[in-house]
C-alpha cells in the first residue's frame, strides 16, 4: 500500500492544518495508545501523532513500530510529529480528513 509522491504531497497539504490527536510520552506505545491511534485512523484516515520523546533514534523507532503494528503509512515526520495514513474500510464523509 505504498503511496505515490503525488498522494504524499496532497496528504501533507491536508495534514498541515491538522492537530495531533494522540501524544505518546514516557510510557511509550501501550496497548491503550495503539487502540486510540487505530480508532483515529479508522475514523479520520489521516492523522497527526506527537511523540514526546527526546532521543531522535528512539522517537523514529516508535514511529516505525506504530506503522508496522497498525499497518499504516508514514506520510511525513517533522520533529516530534508524524503524519500517518491508513485507508478506512468504510470511510465516513463527516469524519474523514480526506473527504471533507
Amino acid at each position: 500500500m505504498s503511496l505515490t509522491n503525488v498522494q504524499k504531497k496532497q496528504y501533507r497539504l491536508i495534514g498541515h492544518s491538522l492537530n495531533p490527536v494522540v501524544t505518546i510520552a514516557g510510557n511509550g506505545l501501550t496497548e491503550s495508545v495503539l487502540t486510540e491511534i487505530d480508532r483515529a485512523l479508522e475514523d479520520h484516515e489521516l492523522i497527526k501523532v506527537r511523540y514526546s520523546i527526546a532521543d531522535r533514534e528512539a522517537r523514529y523507532a516508535h514511529v516505525e513500530e506504530t506503522s508496522k503494528v497498525l499497518k499504516c503509512e508514514i506520510v511525513q515526520t517533522i520533529g516530534k510529529v508524524a503524519l500517518l495514513y491508513r485507508a478506512a474500510l468504510e470511510p465516513n464523509p463527516k469524519l474523514s480528513n480526506l473527504l471533507r
